[in-house]
């Protein structure tokens, strides 16, 4: 099994992967930097783990869209209002205005980054 550093928000972990899986996995990380630099582009100053967590919303919603092959506006701007709230109060984010199926969405990225932030930590 291979390990990869990658690199989110000026920090570094180190990942296992599949062996030739490296390139992908850098890939992969550079687009979770590049939504990491845009939320925290205006001196915003966010707690890793609210970070990792408003991260994954935008690559869920982007997820979601590419699927319907659609961007609906109403949906950029609902989960736009999330993260904004999020930022200025950092609470948990109030997924209500969305609807069942992204919501459920949204709540497995949640956990799969809490379980990716857990892993790394420990």
């Amino acid at each position: 099994m291979a390990q990869v550093t990658i690199t989110i928000n000026a920090r570094e972990y180190t990942v296992a992967c599949g062996d030739g899986e490296e390139a992908n996995i850098i890939k992969l990380a550079n687009i979770l930097d590049e939504k990491a630099k845009l939320l925290t582009a205006n001196g915003n100053q966010i707690n890793e783990n609210m970070l990792l967590a408003m991260v994954g919303l935008l690559v869920a919603d982007e997820l979601i869209d590419a699927r319907h092959g659609v961007f609906p506006e109403p949906r950029v701007q609902t989960v736009e209002k999330i993260v904004e709230r999020v930022v200025e109060k950092e609470v948990e984010p109030d997924l209500s205005p969305l609807d069942e199926k992204m919501a459920q969405s949204v709540s497995e990225v949640e956990k799969q980054l809490k379980n990716l932030i857990s892993y790394i930590e420990s």
